[in-house]
This record gives structure tokens, C-alpha cells and sequence, in this order.
């Protein structure tokens, strides 16, 4: 059951280029650029005939694991550089309307509940975000960013000593996607 040597080969499709420096992977397509370092040292990352090869030394569960992992994490990157992430986020307010204002890396969040001040959440580089009344969208190319900064937005506005069924006000996910 177990050999002494698991490989997996991930094609590369011929519209995205791809470069290996040492461990860290940079895939480049039409929507734009993504580097991806594979830091476990159980993996070996090798670049033939337009094929990602990654191999392991030993076959076992743990081993299997974090290949499987990294598999993931290219055809994520390669995704992501074809078609690229967007995730639409929907602003629940009932009495207060919330306004929004972007600056810089900063989403700023203005009379959430009636708050006299402001919440503010981080929106990691590389991703874009835009709104129009509560419909907030966020894209980008790196799957890992793009949903982060939709969880930093979902989390500034997060109710806490209140009861959550009747406060409802807050910016919630509503689509994952491209």
C-alpha cells in the first residue's frame, strides 16, 4: 500500500506561464500574477515538459496530506490567474444605513448601529474592492486574499454582547465565485 516515493503531475494549460525559483512558484496569466512558495521541506518542486511535478520520499497519510495540500494551492493559483475570485458581500442594515469609504488598504465603515465611530477592516494588496449601496464586491487574483479581506469586512462588522437573531446588521458573504 505505502511505496517509497509519491508523485503528482498537475498540467500547466498554455495560456498561464509559470516559473520555479528555488521553492517559490510564480504563475502569471491574463488576469495577472501569483507566487505561491511551497515551504514544506517534505516536497521536492521540479518544472518539465509544461507539467508542475511535485514529489514526496515516503508514501504515507501525512505525506499524502500535504501534497494533496499544495495541489490544491497551484490549481487555486492557476485558477486564479485565468479567471480570478470574486466574492459579493450584501450590507444588512434596519434603521442605521451604514456608509462605506475605501482608502488606501482601508475599509472604512461609518454609523454601523448608530456607532458615533468608525470600524475599519484591512483589505489585503492586490485585491480589489468595490460597492455600490449595500452590494460590496470583492476580486483578485489570489484566492487566499481575496477571501480574507471578504472575512476581514464580515468580521468589522460582527455583533458581539448582543442577541445575534435580533441584531442582524452587519456585511455578510452572499456569493463565492468568479
Amino acid at each position: 500500500m505505502y511505496g517509497d516515493l509519491m508523485k503528482v503531475e498537475i498540467d500547466i494549460p498554455k495560456d498561464v506561464k509559470v516559473n520555479l525559483e528555488g521553492r517559490k512558484l510564480i504563475f502569471e496569466g491574463e488576469k495577472g500574477k501569483v507566487e505561491r512558495e511551497i515551504f514544506n521541506p517534505l516536497l521536492k518542486v521540479k518544472l518539465q515538459d509544461n507539467k508542475i511535478i511535485l514529489e514526496t520520499l515516503k508514501d504515507n497519510k501525512k505525506n499524502k496530506r500535504i501534497l494533496n495540500t499544495f495541489v490544491s494551492h497551484i490549481k487555486n493559483a492557476i485558477k486564479g490567474v485565468r479567471e480570478g475570485f470574486v466574492y459579493k458581500l450584501k450590507a444588512i442594515y434596519s434603521h442605521f444605513p451604514m456608509s462605506f469609504k475605501v482608502e488606501g488598504d482601508k475599509f472604512i465603515i461609518r454609523n454601523y448601529a448608530g456607532e458615533r465611530g468608525t470600524r475599519v477592516a484591512k483589505i489585503l494588496p492586490g485585491v480589489e474592492v468595490k460597492f455600490e449601496k449595500q452590494d460590496i464586491t470583492v476580486s483578485g487574483v489570489d484566492l487566499e486574499k481575496v477571501s480574507q479581506t471578504a472575512a476581514n469586512l464580515e468580521n468589522a462588522t460582527r455583533v458581539t454582547n448582543k442577541d445575534k437573531r435580533i441584531f442582524q446588521d452587519g456585511i455578510y458573504i452572499v456569493k463565492k465565485g468568479k
